[in-house]
């Protein structure tokens, strides 16, 4: 599986700690490969972190790609999408997880679960959001996702 715009290294080291059979984190950020080096240790997990931005690149060879929280800005959220719907189109199943970001294209996705997550003030205005997972719309559905 692929963890793409992964921060922390969060989503790999749940799909490891789930069961996945390998786990690749990438970032733009070099701190954020730091991070999900350190954390993916403290978690005895297996995480391959990659620093690049991936959006130019062909959909990568892998079964499943998360993508949580990539809807902050407007430049990189524009390109983002795109790359999910040909990853899709290749047969590779697309979740994606945010907790409302502004540019988070909505048309696109189907929600698929909603939770409450606290959060830092710090960091975020609210101390609590709303986030909510997704499929993309239209996926094929012999893979059970979404079709509209």
């Amino acid at each position: 599986m692929l963890d793409f715009g992964s921060g922390s290294g969060l989503c790999a080291i749940a799909a490891m700690l789930a069961g996945a059979k390998e786990a690749v984190s990438t970032d733009i950020d070099p701190m954020a490969v730091s991070a999900i080096e350190l954390n993916a240790r403290a978690n005895a997990c297996r995480v391959t972190p990659v620093l690049r931005d991936t959006l130019d690149d062909p959909p990568p060879d892998t079964e499943v790609i998360l993508a949580a929280d990539c809807w902050y800005e407007a430049a990189p959220a524009s390109r983002v999408m795109p790359w999910l719907q040909r990853a899709s189109a290749a047969g590779i199943d697309v979740l994606v997880g945010d907790p409302g970001r502004r540019y988070l294209p909505l048309g696109d996705l189907a929600e698929i679960a909603s939770y409450e997550v606290r959060t830092t003030t710090e960091l975020e205005d609210l101390d609590h959001k709303q986030a909510s997972a997704y499929e993309l719309r239209g996926a094929d559905p012999r893979r059970g996702s979404a079709t509209a």
